[in-house]
């Protein structure tokens, strides 16, 4: 498998605290291995209260590309949150664009406080797929939470991304980063949790 279009352009886009900064230094080694050369941008809001967390990959086989994304040239979109995956293809969407959405939402405090609503899953996930070429779907939260921490959701999220074999990453890559990235002792729940991903990934039509 290779990259359809050069460069390809990945956000990895959700709230502080899912752990989007790690997710994207995953895969970002797992397709260094593979030979690409990746160009990482990260932006912040304010991520310690669960505010907007993007992270850009931009994948190559042979450049180094300016480190953010232009606006619409995204051409994969992993969403850790539905409504910031709705915010990002506002602004970085394509005809082109394929969306992996983690449907379990996170309330930010203007919700939780009862100055605003959150709109309903369903109509999210509806409008992204409105502006998406290809759309799969998942509750990587849940899963992780089956797992007893939902702090696995992003492995999870990476498992489902390796499923839907749109880049060109796999198991045993994933296996090999995680070695030199994460302790020992979680090798056997971030396993589970990227496996679990590859299972319970659907493509939404």
């Amino acid at each position: 498998m290779f990259i359809s279009r050069d460069p390809f352009n990945v956000i990895i886009g959700g709230v502080g605290g899912q752990g989007n900064v790690l997710a994207s230094q995953i895969l970002g080694e797992m397709l260094v291995s593979q030979g690409y050369v990746i160009t990482i941008g990260e932006t912040y809001g304010a991520s310690q209260r669960g505010g907007a967390v993007m992270s850009h990959l931009r994948i190559s086989t042979k450049d180094q590309f300016s480190p953010l994304i232009p606006e619409g040239q995204c051409d994969l979109l992993i969403a850790l949150e539905p409504v910031e995956g709705l915010r990002i293809l506002d602004h970085y969407g394509s005809p082109r664009v394929m969306t992996l959405v983690n449907t379990r939402p996170i309330h930010p405090m203007d919700v939780i406080s009862g100055n605003a609503e959150y709109p309903e899953v369903s109509k999210v996930i509806a409008k992204i797929k409105e502006l998406s070429r290809r759309v799969w779907t998942l509750n990587a939260t849940e899963v992780a939470l089956e797992m007893g921490d939902p702090i696995f959701s992003n492995i999870v999220m990476l498992g489902a991304l390796c499923a839907i074999e749109v880049l060109p990453i796999n198991q045993q890559g994933f296996e090999l980063v995680i070695k030199d990235l994460l302790p020992s002792r979680t090798m056997d729940e971030n396993m589970k949790a990227f496996n679990r991903g590859r299972e319970v990934v659907q493509e939404f039509y």
